[in-house]
């Protein structure tokens, strides 16, 4: 009976095996390197990405306030003029009661009885007596009016001096969202400095991508021709920058490329994407035309123009123009018909 041993490797075979091993392990280090090396990079992309977030957030945020302050600033002087008038009119009626009082008194210093018994005239005096007494009647009238025109004048004073508090408020918040902004965005041109300018150019590619299922959305026809003009407006701000807290026309934020586009119609629309979703009727996105407002995120914080096709009109982020990109880039948070 024979028996079966287990034969040792040959050096040839040892040396293939080794080769293989080797091979492998090669193979397995190599394979690794590009990840390795191109994790950072997906880092700093995905540290850019979230830093531009966040400066729209703010950006947002200062229109807010800019357009808060706007109005408040216009609220002052509107009220700085209606004082100015008012206090014009109190210094009238002021001038009309000192003559008042000053016939008054040279008609009332001589006790009414000597002067009837002193006058050449009795019936003239009698005349002047009826003239005096009606001017007294009117002077208590006018006083009645000053002391209620003063208690007005001190209320607007009051009024004003509570906007310009308020106004100055405003003011700091801008000037706090600015600095936000900056911040950020200094950051993310930072970053974006640090990648390789092919990764850059592919970051650019890449950084909206979106939903290929929803470029299957049709639509092609505004809903209104106020929707139409718009469009026409947002399709002739293509490849115009984006600037942070502009809206237009050498270039525009998010929002306000919706705001000029829509005024090139005829239509005043709020400054923020924020109060942009509520200036119209909601619709679900399948019922999407070109000039429908396209909201991003739960906070509103992006928001776009529907150009059909499944694609949006929008203004990105810095360094990126006004263009078209899939409706889908990011998470649709509303669809409004203007």
């Amino acid at each position: 009976m024979g028996s079966h041993r287990r034969l040792a490797p040959s050096g040839l075979d040892r040396g293939a095996t080794a080769a293989v091993g080797l091979l492998s392990v090669a193979t397995a280090v190599l394979g690794a390197v590009p990840a390795a090396v191109a994790a950072p990079h997906d880092d700093t992309r995905a540290e850019v990405d979230r830093l531009h977030t966040e400066a729209e957030k703010a950006t947002e945020a200062y229109n807010k306030a800019d357009e808060r302050t706007d109005a408040l600033r216009a609220q002052v002087t509107a009220a700085q003029d209606e004082i100015a008038r008012k206090q014009q009119r109190i210094n009238t009626m002021r001038d009309g009661l000192g003559s008042l009082a000053g016939a008054q008194y040279r008609s009332g210093g001589v006790d009414p009885s000597l002067a009837l018994l002193l006058s050449a005239d009795p019936d003239d005096y009698l005349d002047k007596a009826s003239v005096l007494d009606r001017i007294t009647t009117h002077e208590a009238g006018e006083l009645r009016e000053l002391r209620r025109a003063l208690r007005e004048l001190a209320q607007d004073r009051a009024e004003a001096a509570r906007k310009l508090a308020e106004l100055e408020e405003g003011r700091k918040a801008v000037a706090v969202h600015k600095k936000t902004v900056e911040r950020k965005l200094a950051e993310a041109r930072r970053l974006l400095g640090t990648l390789p300018a092919g990764d850059r150019a592919a970051y650019d590619r890449a950084s909206r991508s979106g939903r290929t299922d929803l470029t299957a959305l049709g639509g092609a026809v505004p809903a209104s021709g106020r929707a139409a003009a718009a469009f026409a407006a947002a399709r002739s701000a293509l490849g115009r920058p984006y600037i942070w807290g502009a809206n237009g026309p050498s270039g525009f934020d998010c929002s306000g490329l919706i705001q000029w586009s829509y005024a090139q119609a005829g239509v005043g629309l709020p400054r923020t994407s924020q109060a942009q979703r509520y200036a119209g009727r909601q619709i679900p996105l399948s019922e999407a035309r070109p000039g429908d407002l396209v909201a991003y995120r739960d906070d509103a914080s992006h928001i776009g123009m529907y150009a059909g096709n499944g694609q949006v009109i929008h203004a990105p982020h810095p360094g990126a123009p006004v263009r078209y990109d899939p409706v889908g880039m990011m998470p649709v948070s509303s669809v409004t018909r203007v």
